[in-house]
């Protein structure tokens, strides 16, 4: 079988940025941003602290962009560096975040119609959403980095300097949690 090579689509938009180019910055900005504020929101579960992190994030991104080799995609090795970041403030937080209180009463009535349909897949998400920001720390970050960001228990006890039965654990306790506090606020399972 032949070994094929590596080709990112970012090479030269890269290597402008390693010249220091500032156009070449923003659009990498534009580019990578969005994807990188939501995966580091799931991880620390507040909106403030996940932008922080997607600045110092890209501060440091290009700072060391030297030490990028191109072995994977940019947005992988980026994606690594939020993800480093979003976990560090977890670890340097001094401070519980309170829960975001409840929002909706009930569920919206069932209609026929297409709109209340959405309305109520609208409201079970930010119920589910909600509820995943309200894990212990812990918990919530094995559940988003195994379930939402991909990486497989190996990957995450490396992550994170712990045993790769301690990660399953965590996604395993995070899951049941998960579903006991969705079903307080009216999901069913």
């Amino acid at each position: 079988m032949e070994a094929f090579a590596y080709t990112d689509i970012n090479a030269p938009l890269v290597e402008r940025c390693r010249l220091g180019d500032r156009r070449a910055q923003a659009e990498i900005y534009k580019r990578y941003s969005k994807a990188m504020f939501n995966a580091s929101l799931r991880i620390t579960g507040d909106y403030a602290e996940a932008e922080d992190v997607l600045q110092e994030s890209f501060l440091s991104a290009f700072r060391e962009l030297h030490s990028y080799k191109g072995d994977s995609s940019f947005g992988s090795w980026l994606k690594r560096i939020v993800i480093n970041k979003s976990i560090n403030c977890l670890r340097n937080r001094r401070l519980q975040l309170v829960p975001l209180g409840e929002q909706h009463d009930a569920a919206s009535p069932d209609f026929p119609d297409q709109a209340a349909d959405m309305e109520g897949l609208q409201w079970r998400a930010d119920v589910v959403r909600r509820c995943v920001q309200e894990l212990p720390d812990g918990y919530r970050v094995v559940l988003t980095l195994y379930l939402l960001e991909g990486y497989d228990h190996a990957e995450i006890a490396s992550i994170l300097g712990i045993t790769e039965s301690t990660s399953k654990s965590q996604y395993s306790r995070a899951r049941k949690k998960l579903l006991e506090l969705a079903c307080q606020r009216g999901l069913s399972s």
